[in-house]
């Protein structure tokens, strides 16, 4: 089958799974009518939890999510949301004394955990400025370079470059900065830089400041330098200060999503230079995971560990991922293997990981595609934002495609 039938089937499906699965059930499901915002927790029969904690990721996520929908698509009812999300983030969760966005807050909105971490404040930007993108919201773009200066201020690393992980409420560098149980405490970490470059490079996209542009740059040269092992096409996951690799675990989702992220931010700062040295890191990070990380069946395993064990089962969020990464490397280097692997990931996705009955997709199956029992819906992590952004981004590249061949 040539590319384009591919990718038009591909749009056409993903475009239905978010307006008709994704966002309807987080409207229908997700609004807080007694608190305000988003409950923090959906159980995996569909049940709020209107005592849950809310998190600053959740609530940015969904505010991404929403705004993204909405300049694309231009739903009013999506707007409403983003409007929901934009407005929670500023009253509950962006601190008011010491500026930076808390990890939680309690139903009703209080403090709950006001650690600052970096990954959080990421998000706070990414999901911001996406909100200025859709609406020129002045006060979303001013709050999204509040956050920039404060990460700058108290988090840079001047000597060996990146950023450190964690502080206190009023930014004093933790002992411990662990984003959750299954982290190593570590300096530095490949998951925090991910999404501080795509927080950075959407920000940029709204407010081309100069030291922006050289901290874009930055990141990605720490990705080419230390963070992608070039042997063996993996991503080192935490580091020490210095940036000596401190785990060799494989996390074959976070490849693929670097793979297409380290590519955006590249085109986004036009540098024709570093975008070379990313295109060929790239292609080699895809291609490590469909070698090593594709099941035969369809969809990508969970991570390696450090044993070389596989972790078999299939999380919803690597496989959205792995769509859109496979999808940019056929782009790239238009080898039709890529595109495959999109398409059969899809296919187990829409199998065994979308809930049709429902709506939304479950958080985690066997390699068979059995639901794991327990599993969110909705919580600290489980979330709109990768699923709704592969639609999204398929929905992008496809038109791009259908253009460029009409041209």
């Amino acid at each position: 089958m040539s590319a384009r039938p591919h990718l038009n089937a591909l749009r056409a499906e993903l475009e239905h799974e978010l307006t008709h699965g994704i966002l309807p059930y987080w409207m229908s499901r997700a609004v807080d009518q007694a608190h305000g915002g988003f409950v923090g927790a959906i159980t995996e029969d569909d049940r709020p939890e209107p005592d849950a904690a809310k998190g600053a990721i959740l609530n940015a996520r969904i505010l991404w999510t929403f705004a993204a929908a909405y300049r694309v698509l231009a739903d009013p009812a999506y707007r409403a949301m983003a409007e929901r999300a934009a407005s929670y983030l500023r009253t509950h969760l962006i601190d008011p004394t010491h500026g930076g966005v808390y990890w939680t807050v309690d139903a009703s909105g209080a403090p709950l955990d006001d650690r600052k971490h970096v990954y959080a404040q990421a998000f706070a930007i990414y999901a911001l400025s996406e909100h200025y993108r859709a609406t020129a919201d002045g006060d979303s773009r001013q709050q999204a370079i509040r956050l920039f200066e404060l990460i700058e201020r108290h988090a840079h690393d001047a000597q060996y470059g990146g950023y450190e992980e964690a502080f206190t409420r009023d930014w004093v560098r933790l002992s411990d900065v662990r984003l959750s149980a299954e982290d190593r405490d570590e300096r530095k970490s490949m998951n925090t830089h991910l999404h501080l470059l795509e927080a950075y490079t959407n920000l940029y996209r709204v407010w081309p400041d100069a030291l922006l542009w050289k901290r874009i740059e930055e990141i990605v040269r720490l990705f080419l330098d230390h963070i992608v092992n070039t042997k063996t096409g993996h991503l080192g996951l935490f580091f020490d200060g210095d940036w000596k690799p401190k785990s060799t675990v494989v996390s074959f989702g976070h490849d693929i999503e670097a793979s297409w992220l380290l590519l955006e931010a590249a085109d986004i700062i036009g540098d024709d230079r570093l975008r070379g040295a990313v295109q060929h890191a790239a292609t080699r990070v895809a291609r490590a995971v469909l070698d090593e990380g594709v099941d035969a069946s369809g969809g990508i395993f969970y991570e390696r560990s450090s044993d070389g064990t596989i972790d078999t089962d299939k999380e919803w969020w690597p496989q959205a991922e792995a769509i859109v990464g496979f999808v940019n490397a056929y782009q790239e280097s238009g080898r039709g293997a890529f595109l495959r692997a999109a398409w059969e990931t899809w296919l187990f996705t829409k199998t065994h990981i979308v809930d049709h009955q429902h709506g939304e997709w479950r958080r985690r199956v066997t390699r068979d595609g059995v639901p794991r029992p327990g599993m969110e819906k909705a919580g600290l992590w489980k979330c709109s934002y990768h699923n709704a952004r592969a639609c999204l981004e398929i929905m992008s590249r496809a038109g791009a495609a259908a253009e460029r061949v009409a041209g």
